[in-house]
């Protein structure tokens, strides 16, 4: 008996320090997981019912039960069974809302893997739409310090909506300049009526961008005053506010700082800038009451230094990046020159000859050295190799920089240059036109010649904006329109109520 007793408190006393010691081990083991971010001790601010419940009720479980429905979601993928997998998916971010890449998978799925399985593109915007709505309004809601989320959104606005891979790609710029219009008030944005509103109206809009897209107008006024100007109705701009706003976190809490993460985030912007040069203009045409887009030439200062910033802070791919500064700048010369802004153009064209002055400066001709070539000589030769680019922004980036040339001369009685613009602006028009197989016009086509022709002259004759009283005057006369009337011609900047895909 005393045997039997002796025993138990013998197991007892060996319980009690292995007791001890586990707790001495457990208490060096949540450091660690502290200090590596991988403790959620905080309750979930605002969560829904059914996530609350799941992340407190099934404790440890809920990595077991997300791992086992993890593996069933990858399995679909590779089935293609995208529907089945978003509702997979659903759950795993309910029972882990911090596992960030679950968050990322599925806003993948729907924007890019399930949209595309429908032909109508009313039903491929709201895939679309839907995917960025997950990471913006519930991904960084519950991983708010997640650089890879920021990532990813603005590699949303910057690729799916931006880039013309998607034959609905028009669609989704003119359903989210439409969206945007409703922010603005149908007309030209303006940052300070949000930031500083004085009516009930700018008050409700400042409320429907903060609430609905989740973004803060005074810092879209410090994305604007560092990288832009930029036009808030295009997805590039949004692309730029997502990585900056990556950024500020990541500086915010630099012991997470992933570098390459931070490089993509800068990729993202100085990409998204040179985007906004080469169209970030949103042309209101009100002959086919549509959305249209020209270069935003004001922004070539701060992507030229984003450039040379972004090859300082990323040796690896320096010469890299070089490499699409100089394609950048060939590209900032051509443009300025065809929009008839020459002085712009001899100076960025006379940096780019002291930037890299032992590197071809035209594509089929190796031997052209900035040094052997004059402005003249350059820009008649990037002609030629326009007429066989193949970036609709670019080839319509030219057009209209050839019809603003043409009656820059028209006015100044150049009349046989003039006519020499309008023809090179055809011949270049048809010589992409001819290039695009029927089925991808809708989606890289140009616009008709004669509509943007139409669109060029009235901006010039466009008594508040266009060209001076003057150049008004002669273009009127020589054209054989009348007089221009007393009456201030109406704004051209409000958006039109409803518009309609290419």
């Amino acid at each position: 008996m005393n045997r039997s007793r002796l025993r138990k408190v013998s197991l007892l006393l060996s319980a009690a320090v292995l007791l001890l010691g586990a707790s001495r081990v457990q208490l060096e083991l949540n450091r660690d997981r502290d200090r590596l971010g991988l403790t959620r001790v905080q309750p979930l601010e605002n969560a829904p019912p059914v996530l609350a419940f799941t992340t407190v009720a099934l404790g440890g479980f809920r990595g077991l039960i997300s791992n086992a429905l993890w593996m069933r979601a990858s399995d679909l993928q590779d089935e293609d069974k995208f529907f089945e997998m978003a509702q997979l998916a659903d759950w795993i971010t309910k029972l882990e809302p911090h596992f960030v890449q679950v968050w990322l998978v599925q806003a993948w799925n729907m924007a890019y893997n399930i949209s595309v399985k429908f032909k109508d593109f009313p039903d491929r915007w709201r895939w679309v739409e839907r995917g960025i709505e997950l990471l913006r309004d519930d991904g960084l809601r519950f991983n708010p310090n997640e650089t890879l989320i920021y990532r990813e959104l603005a590699w949303f606005f910057q690729h799916k909506m931006g880039q013309n891979l998607d034959d609905a790609n028009m669609y989704y710029k003119q359903e989210w300049a439409n969206e945007m219009a409703k922010v603005f008030d149908k007309k030209t944005p303006n940052l300070e009526e949000l930031i500083h509103p004085q009516t009930a109206d700018q008050t409700n809009r400042a409320r429907l961008l903060i609430e609905k897209y989740k973004m803060d107008p005074g810092t879209m006024k410090e994305v604007d005053e560092r990288y832009g100007p930029v036009e808030w109705r295009l997805p590039e701009s949004h692309a730029i506010y997502w990585a900056a706003l990556g950024l500020k976190v990541a500086q915010q809490n630099p012991t997470k700082i992933n570098q390459d993460d931070l490089i993509t985030l800068r990729r993202v912007i100085y990409q998204s800038m040179q985007m906004s040069f080469q169209r970030g203009r949103l042309i209101i045409n009100p002959f086919v009451q549509a959305f249209e887009f020209g270069p935003n030439l004001d922004i070539i200062p701060k992507v030229s230094a984003a450039y040379e910033q972004a090859a300082k802070e990323d040796e690896k791919n320096a010469d890299h990046i070089l490499r699409a500064h100089r394609n950048f700048l060939r590209d900032a010369v051509y443009f300025l020159y065809e929009n008839n802004r020459v002085p712009d153009a001899a100076r960025w064209f006379k940096y780019l000859a002291s930037q890299y002055p032992d590197k071809p400066i035209l594509d089929n001709k190796p031997n052209s050295l900035p040094a052997t070539l004059t402005l003249d000589q350059y820009a008649v030769g990037r002609v030629i190799e326009d007429v066989s680019e193949t970036s609709r922004d670019r080839v319509q980036a030219a057009i209209e920089g050839m019809l603003n040339n043409a009656y820059a001369s028209l006015a100044t009685d150049q009349e046989e240059r003039a006519l020499g613009y309008k023809l090179l602006a055809k011949q270049v028009w048809n010589a992409y036109m001819s290039k695009i197989p029927k089925e991808r016009i809708p989606a890289t086509g140009l616009n008709p010649l004669e509509e943007t022709d139409r669109e060029i002259l009235r901006r010039l004759l466009d008594a508040e904006h266009g060209a001076p009283f003057e150049v008004r005057a002669v273009l009127r006369s020589k054209l054989g329109m009348p007089a221009e009337s007393a009456v201030p011609a109406a704004t051209t900047n409000a958006a039109p109520e409803k518009v309609s895909s290419k």
